[in-house]
């Protein structure tokens, strides 16, 4: 079990699917609509990072990944099949216990992510799934409230600009080992300074849209985030600079990248504007 959990990509499963739940509670879910949102989002990112992992072992068995249990024999492949099996029939089953059109939207969203795992990771449009994934999200969220209320244009582009920017940020960690297998997805092309620049201008704007997209004036809440949001990257920037080393694994724009989004969810709950 404990291999699984390592498998499964937990920190942002644990974050997107945090997301969610409070983007439930924000929309005005009732408790059953928040745990059939929050099962939902979890199992497919369940699905899509055993996917992801299963399909990488050889790769991060190249490159002596021992922090994977499938590339260092400590999980088994069969296993992990079937489990993202099971997980990508359940979020479809889950889906459909809110209506069709959220279920179809939590469909396209999973697709999309699987479709990242193979074949778009190694090519231009690597950044396509997590466009596509993101910004459904919130739309799934949305419209498996009663009656499937259309999800606000801006609060499906907010998503989609932190998607984009989260592959940027996520593939930073991973370019020296990427290069040794052969990955050439749109951030390797960009190059790791292209990469950052990119992660931060999507995940800026993002965050601009949230603020200036509900109707409104701006709230002091929401600018408070633009600049906390400038600031984190700031930091990330400085600490991440021990990433150009040889040998050393940059996370710290990854990982500003969660904290951003995470507070995006919080201005999102507490503006009380969404729907």
């Amino acid at each position: 079990m404990l291999g699984l959990v390592r498998a499964s990509h937990p920190e942002p499963t644990a974050a997107v699917t945090t997301v969610a739940g409070l983007l439930a509670v924000g929309v005005g879910h009732p408790p059953g609509g928040v745990v059939a949102v929050v099962l939902t989002v979890a199992a497919s990112q369940f699905a899509v990072g055993w996917t992801n992992d299963l399909l990488d072992a050889d790769r991060d068995a190249t490159v002596g990944r021992t922090d994977k249990p499938l590339a260092s024999g400590a999980l088994g492949r069969r296993t992990v099949a079937v489990a993202a099996a099971m997980a990508a029939t359940a979020t479809v089953g889950l889906a459909l216990t809110t209506n069709p059109a959220a279920a179809l939207c939590a469909t396209v969203a999973l697709v999309s992510a699987l479709l990242y795992d193979w074949p778009l990771k190694s090519t231009p449009l690597s950044v396509l799934p997590y466009t596509i994934s993101f910004g459904a999200l919130p739309a799934f969220v949305v419209l498996a409230l009663p009656g499937a209320p259309p999800p606000p244009i801006w609060l499906v582009a907010a998503a989609a600009l932190l998607g984009a920017g989260a592959h940027f940020a996520n593939v930073l960690p991973d370019f020296a080992d990427d290069a040794r297998t052969g990955i050439r997805g749109l951030p390797h092309r960009l190059g790791p300074a292209g990469s950052r620049a990119a992660a931060v201008g999507l995940l800026i704007a993002a965050t601009v849209t949230l603020v200036l997209g509900p109707p409104g004036p701006p709230t002091g809440v929401g600018l408070a985030a633009v600049v906390a949001a400038v600031m984190i990257f700031i930091l990330a920037w400085y600490l991440g600079r021990s990433g150009d080393r040889p040998g050393a694994r940059p996370v710290a724009a990854f990982r500003a990248v969660l904290l951003v989004a995470l507070i995006d969810v919080v201005l999102l709950v507490t503006n009380g504007r969404l729907v």
